[in-house]
């Protein structure tokens, strides 16, 4: 392993096709998890923002919150759930929003939500009546805090208080707003979508029981509600799951093309070394010591090819704009595609160990003499 590395350091240029291969490769591997990390965020970050265990949908919803309603009467069988800690409301009314400064018919999708249970990045304590906190969206198309944006054709007031994270629903900024302030603004703009005192699109809900507590949850109202973990309210969102299963095929078949660069390139070099195995094998190397230079020389040039490409997609995550090109780099996704792509390199190597096994000493020495 040793001399594996030694000539890494003292023959480089013979590993720089190999190198600028996998670079664009993990490159790619980047760009697409970071797409469709991006592409999700933006349809589901609002979703992924609660602070609870479980999103309460009425039963024929089909899990979404336009289409649900929820009443009071529910909310008192919710809590009484063992385990369950707060139920709190939510509805959110999808609206044009005019901004100070820009032309009239310049408009910016809102998604104003009114809530009980603050999600993350927004304080416990409820706006008040005509106020909200606006997602980080909001400040890159020209909204400042202080600033009052007019929603829908009523042109409905909202004053913006504060920012919170990246919380996008549908692709449309959010604005987290009192129940009072989300039901005037709806019933301004959307009377037809009006709810009574008590009735919300749906409850989230706090509390113990992990991936069990929704169907206790729709046990207690005999089957009144559909309700879901939070990470499978997001997957129920239109496209979701859709976005998913394209995107992990593309990233799978980018893997398969890394595993084959890997492979040939390193079976073609154990061909040229076939002498130097001979050598190494006549003087008492084993296989596995042979073959564990191939893969420390696999994954050292794969995490190399990782390191660049991770740099360029950090550099290319920060210049552009929100509300841009959907692209989120998560760690997670870095490590894991890194992970993944090492992996591939190891199993590209595996098909080199044939050729390693069926040197013979005799006859490499012999051909290279």
């Amino acid at each position: 392993m040793r001399l594996a590395l030694r000539e890494l350091r003292r023959r480089p240029g013979r590993f720089i096709v190999a190198t600028a291969l996998l670079t664009l490769v993990a490159l790619l591997l980047l760009l697409l998890g970071g797409l469709l990390d991006g592409l999700v965020q933006r349809q589901t970050g609002a979703i992924l923002a609660q602070r609870a265990d479980a999103v309460v949908y009425s039963a024929t919803s089909e899990q979404s919150f336009l289409r649900s309603r929820v009443d009071a009467s529910i909310r008192s069988k919710l809590v009484s759930v063992d385990g369950v800690s707060a139920v709190g409301g939510i509805g959110v009314v999808q609206l044009g929003g005019r901004v100070p400064g820009r032309a009239a018919r310049d408009l910016i999708d809102v998604a104003l939500f009114g809530y009980e249970l603050a999600p993350m990045g927004v304080p416990d304590v409820l706006p008040a009546d005509g106020e909200g906190y606006g997602d980080a969206v909001l400040r890159e198309l020209g909204v400042r805090a202080g600033m009052t944006i007019a929603l829908g054709p009523a042109r409905t007031p909202i004053k913006i208080v504060g920012f919170v994270g990246d919380a996008r629903y549908e692709g449309q900024a959010s604005v987290w707003a009192s129940p009072a302030t989300w039901r005037a603004v709806a019933s301004a703009n959307r009377p037809s979508e009006r709810l009574g005192d008590g009735v919300f699109q749906a409850f989230v809900v706090r509390g113990s029981g992990g991936a069990a507590l929704p169907a206790r949850l729709d046990a207690a109202t005999a089957g009144a509600t559909k309700s879901l973990t939070i990470a499978a309210a997001a997957d129920a969102q239109p496209g979701v799951k859709q976005q998913k299963a394209t995107f992990t095929q593309i990233i799978g078949v980018t893997l398969a093309i890394a595993t084959v660069v890997v492979a040939l390139f390193f079976a073609l070099l154990t061909v040229e070394r076939a002498g130097l195995y001979g050598v190494l094998k006549a003087i008492g190397a084993s296989t596995r010591t042979l073959f564990a230079g191939i893969i420390s020389q696999a994954v050292a040039v794969t995490a190399l090819a990782a390191v660049i490409a991770a740099a360029i997609a950090v550099v290319f995550g920060a210049i552009i704009p929100a509300d841009g090109v959907p692209f989120t780099l998560y760690a997670s996704r870095l490590i894991g595609s890194v992970v993944a792509l090492i992996v591939a390199s190891v199993v590209g190597c595996a098909f080199s160990l044939r050729r390693v096994l069926r040197v013979d000493p005799a006859s490499a020495i012999g051909s290279s003499s």
